[in-house]
Parts: C-alpha cells; structure tokens; sequence
C-alpha cells in the first residue's frame, strides 16, 4: 500500500524532489510507529521512488535546467530592490547568493545566522503539503549533507540585519498578536509570527519576472541552478558547489557545471585562436 502511494505520486507528476520530501516523511512517521510497537514491520524500508523515464533528445547538447544568465540576473535583483515587497530583496538575495532550496530559507530562524561569522547553519525544511499556515512542519533536510553550515557574503548580512530590524519594530508594535517562534521569514498580517508558505515565495518572484520582463518559466529553484552555473564559472570545483549546496551527488548541478565549465572551454580555445591569427603571415 505504502509503495502504491509512492507510485501514485510519481503519476500526478509531482517533482522529484517533493515525493523524496514526502518519502522522507513517511520514514519518520512509521519507524516511530515501529518503535511505540504499534506496527511490527516498516512498510518504507524497501519502498522507493520510480525513475523517471529516460527521453530521447534530439540534439546534442543535453536538456539543461532554466537559470538566470548574469545580465539577467542582475536585472531580476534590481527589480526586486526597487519593485519588490516586504522581506522581498532578503529573499532573493539570499538564495541567489546561496543557492539555498526554498524549503530550507522558510525554515530559517535567527539563530541560524551568524552575523559575526557571516554563516547561516540549515538544519532544517519546511514541510506543508496543505498551505495551511499553522500547520506546517520543520523537518530534516532532504539529505545527510543537506545539513551545513554555509559562507555568506557581506550583502547577504546586511540584508539580515536590515529585516531583523523592521521585524523587531513590527513585532513591538503588535505585541501579543504576534507568535514570536523566531522565525525570519515571518507573516505580518494573518497569523503573525508563522512562517511564511513556499507558494508566497513562489507568487512573489512570478510578480518580479513580470515587472522585469524577464523568462516566466524561472522559479525560485532557478536561482539553486544559477548559484551553480554562476560557482562553475568563476572556476569554483563541482565538489564545492555540491558542498555548499549540499548535495551528496546531483546529476542536474553536474549538467548545469559541465555546461557551463564547457562553454569556458570552449570560449578559452576560440581566444587563443583570435590570438594565433593576429600573428598569421599573409
């Protein structure tokens, strides 16, 4: 039965990554039934995940994730900072310089961030398959290794900074309304204090794109992949950027990585041609 509900999952075309969270969840949720004794055998153990079906591309080049190009990245950051609404310019800011998944960012809380060290630990996602704000839940992450302590740059920082101290007025102003968890990414107006949902983050950035002009089809996990084609191209090593993602071996950054580090390649031996021929004899 476990397995069929896997299974149906995988036919409503749900990501991978949103059944691997559920799959996850189920674990937890049975082997501590296995252990109050109320079941004898853990149905997940030997469930798991169908593979996708392999397509034929006709092209040589793989399918390749969307992600932002620099020029177009810097552009999505600009309207985020000059159009962008509350928490906005924190949020994406902060994934595109992390590349931090959506679920980890929701489930950030103040005591996660390191102003002194600049460093953001992620130990934990945010899990809420019915949108109802108080109803969420903090899990484990996704993996082993998605548990890390990651580098940040000093923007990053100071956009922290700049959100604690709008929130602290906020959260003064409304007092006991306001359910103070120590969340960063907190809601305002219905049920102050809870976590905002994922599909917030997600409307928000569709807004931006618009007002932006830029690619419709780009989400909030197209800035996972542009930190990654943006790590390879300033010559970061993929066991860094799996790292830092934290990822134990993902074969869509090694696509993202193996295009970009080709490219460089590639533009690298046109370059030395360009130079050959300025010294060719005619």
């Amino acid at each position: 039965m476990y397995q069929a509900a896997l299974n149906d999952l995988k036919d409503q075309k749900l990501a991978r990554s949103t059944i691997e969270g559920i799959h996850t969840t189920g674990k937890l949720l049975f082997k501590m039934t296995v252990n109050k004794k109320m079941l004898k055998i853990d149905p997940t153990v030997n469930a798991y995940i169908k593979k996708d079906k392999q397509s034929i591309i006709d092209s040589d080049e793989e399918e390749l994730p969307k992600y932002f190009e620099k020029e177009d990245l810097a552009l999505f950051l600009d309207t985020v900072s000059e159009k962008g609404l509350y928490m906005d310019d924190l949020i994406f800011t902060t994934l595109s310089y992390t590349g931090m998944r959506v679920g980890e960012i929701v489930a950030l809380k103040w005591k996660d961030v390191d102003f002194d060290k600049h460093t953001i630990h992620i130990t934990k996602t945010y899990y809420n398959p019915k949108n109802n704000t108080t109803k969420y839940q903090l899990v484990p992450p996704k993996t082993r290794k998605s548990r890390r302590k990651i580098m940040v740059d000093e923007l990053v920082i100071e956009a922290f900074k700049k959100h604690k101290e709008e929130q602290e007025k906020i959260i003064t102003h409304l007092g006991n309304f306001y359910s103070d968890n120590g969340f960063i990414l907190a809601n305002v107006n219905r049920h102050p204090g809870y976590p905002i949902l994922i599909k917030v983050v997600e409307s928000r950035m569709a807004r931006l794109l618009k007002l932006g002009k830029l690619n419709p089809k780009l989400t909030p996990h197209s800035l996972r992949h542009t930190h990654t084609s943006l790590l390879a191209e300033a010559k970061v090593g993929i066991d860094e950027i799996m790292d830092r993602l934290g990822h134990i071996d993902d074969e869509v950054t090694r696509k993202v990585y193996l295009h970009v580090t080709t490219k460089m390649k590639k533009d690298a031996s046109d370059k030395f041609s360009n130079l050959m021929r300025g010294f060719k004899k005619y």
